[in-house]
């Protein structure tokens, strides 16, 4: 999975981006001018992880993963006209947005518009992606009508069936509205799904806020579907990011943060995007692996090697809080409370699974 982390010019979206990595990215100064990316993986927190390492005394801990993109170059007016290169290719390439809105002051990091108001920008930059979506289904509505015109029957039902969902995601694109917000069949996103329309993609709003908060910039109307928003100081956490665990915590008592955000951001990206992970353990190792959610036990199998899915027999499956309720696995199957499932099996959040498969 990868997140893109967009924002207007000076909004600390690359700061946030270290926070989020533990790099040490530097910030430009000055934006909207050129495109440029910074890309990390990062592990997704996940206490079950650890509480099970001690239970299995595991030698390994692997945690599932998200790519996070820091995207420069986005501004007022980008939209004119379309976006096209790779520029248009990193942004729709992303499976969801993590969108920094400014809402700190600072005398030495000027605001491009010279005034703090999130609603403002985070209504400016999805404006310029509604924009943008409007003209790529402009385009694509056209040349479906010329080929319907020029071809007649003979251009086949797939035209014929994409006309009138073109049509619809114009109308509704018109009002403003994004298109996360417009009720679209599985079947017709997977039809949509080439053309990479940018306000169909999830989104997390990140409040970046410094350390004189006021309650203007504690939230922001944003009422569509698929979104959420959370309020952080990037620039406080990003130095946090950079710290030993000890001096870490030390800064944090002085400061008076008792937990940090990031963390937060980091599991709201995962779920932002519908999916959820199912865990193996054993002395081995304890994994997280990654899935939809909705996935099936046979899907899950998938997950992990093409060969246990295709000799997948059965699924043996103990919830994660069962065994933590029962204290081993040993005590979860003396009480029956293991289950056997078949391959139609819907897996839950945190279901730990042994995959009996034939070799």
């Amino acid at each position: 999975m990868r997140l893109g982390i967009i924002g207007l010019p000076n909004s600390g979206k690359t700061t946030l981006f270290n926070a989020l990595t533990g790099g040490n990215y530097e910030t430009s100064a000055v934006g909207g001018k050129s495109f440029h990316v910074n890309t990390a993986v990062v592990n997704v927190p996940d206490p079950r992880l650890d509480v099970l390492e001690k239970m299995y005394t595991a030698k390994k801990k692997v945690f599932a993963t998200i790519t996070y993109s820091d995207i420069g170059g986005l501004d007022k007016g980008i939209g004119e006209g379309g976006l096209g290169g790779q520029f248009r290719n990193e942004l729709a390439q992303v499976d969801g947005f993590v969108h920094v809105v400014r809402a700190f002051r600072s005398d030495t990091v000027p605001h491009p518009y010279e005034t703090i108001n999130p609603q403002r920008d985070l209504e400016l930059l999805d404006g310029e992606f509604l924009l943008m979506d409007l003209i790529a289904v402009e385009k694509r509505l056209e040349k479906v009508q010329n080929e319907l015109r020029i071809k007649g029957k003979r251009a086949g039902t797939a035209l014929e069936d994409e006309l009138p969902l073109l049509e619809r995601i114009k109308a509704h694109l018109e009002q403003d509205k994004p298109l996360r917000d417009l009720e679209i069949a599985p079947e017709q996103k997977r039809q949509l799904g080439g053309f990479g329309f940018l306000s169909l993609k999830p989104v997390l709003i990140i409040l970046n806020q410094g350390d004189d908060v006021r309650p203007e910039d504690t939230t922001v109307h944003y009422s569509y579907r698929h979104a959420q928003h959370i309020g952080l100081r990037a620039a406080l956490e990003a130095e946090l990011a950079q710290l030993a665990p000890e001096d870490a915590a030390l800064f944090m008592e002085e400061y008076g943060v008792t937990e940090l955000s990031a963390a937060r951001v980091i599991a709201l990206s995962y779920e932002l995007v519908g999916i959820h992970s199912f865990l193996t353990a054993g002395e081995k190792e304890v994994r997280a692996w990654t899935i939809p959610q909705g996935a099936t036990a046979y899907e899950a199998a998938g997950a992990i090697h093409g060969d246990i899915q295709q000799g997948f027999i059965r699924a043996e499956i103990i919830p994660y809080g069962v065994l933590i309720a029962e204290g081993s696995e040993k005590a979860v199957k003396a009480v029956g409370k293991m289950r056997l499932e078949s391959k139609d099996y819907v897996v839950q959040n945190g279901d730990i699974i042994v995959f009996r498969h034939s070799s």
